[in-house]
């Protein structure tokens, strides 16, 4: 049987194993195609549904209840079609949930260990506790974000990761980013929503006294709908950096 948030395309490799044959074979056996076996954890036609149902000998109601809801366009953004991350304890077991597709997911729901890339770089990485405690910091706030459906700390946070991205010098979409197999990119795109929640402004002047052109661009893409915003990051940068500079003549004077 299923579990809590187990995802329905895992269920099924599951039951094929329990039944002693692969997964291609089981959906065979009930009339599936094995190329739409991801599909189905975002959408089932009731017709689908009722075939596994039969074959299995369990509800079309809890067949159903493997998949993902319907989700606004923020989950969706956030919610991976295939699985980037999962858990190294659970996957032992070939268990796959739902909350591994989650971009803000960090830790396992079921055993409570790091979720780690399913395709990891070569070679160890070595990763700081600091950035790790502010990486979950920045998960939780992320989901309660989406959860809660809060336009302003949703807004503030792909903020903070599409100026990361800057910073690391990577391209691309900002959910791609929080859903990358490479773990320096998505955790410090994870810590920094949690870095920004204290002194968000002050924290992107910091940055903008010194970075190149690309992270520039980034800046100004990140706060391009709010002109005071980024006319108030200007400024504080530009105090930075007159500071700086006073600071400096000072000392050749005082040499």
């Amino acid at each position: 049987m299923p579990i809590q948030d187990e995802l329905l395309s895992g269920w099924l490799r599951r039951l094929a194993t329990a039944n002693y044959c692969d997964l291609v074979d089981l959906l065979a056996h009930v009339g599936l195609d094995y190329r739409y076996a991801v599909s189905l954890d975002f959408g089932l036609e009731a017709g689908t549904a009722e075939k596994i149902a039969l074959a299995a000998r369990v509800t079309p109601e809890l067949v159903q209840s493997l998949t993902f809801p319907a989700l606004n366009d923020t989950e969706a953004a956030l919610t991976a079609l295939f699985p980037f991350q999962a858990c190294p304890n659970c996957t032992m077991r070939s268990l796959a949930l739902k909350h591994w597709r989650r971009a803000w997911a960090f830790d396992c729901e079921i055993c409570g260990a790091m979720l780690t890339p399913t395709l990891p770089k070569l070679g160890k990485v070595v990763l700081s506790q600091k950035l790790l405690r502010r990486a979950r910091t920045g998960s939780v706030l992320l989901e309660q974000a989406v959860m809660q459906n809060s336009i302003r700390q949703i807004r503030r946070a792909m903020r903070s990761v599409t100026f990361t991205m800057a910073l690391k010098n990577v391209r691309g979409d900002p959910a791609s980013a929080l859903q990358s197999f490479d773990p320096d990119i998505r955790l410090f795109c994870l810590a920094a929503i949690a870095v920004v929640q204290k002194r968000p402004l002050l924290k992107a002047a910091l940055f903008a006294t010194d970075i190149d052109d690309f992270a520039t661009v980034a800046l100004f893409r990140s706060y391009q709908k709010d002109d005071r915003l980024l006319v108030t990051v200007d400024r504080i940068g530009r105090q930075i950096e007159n500071r700086r500079r006073a600071f400096t003549s000072n000392t050749i004077e005082r040499s």
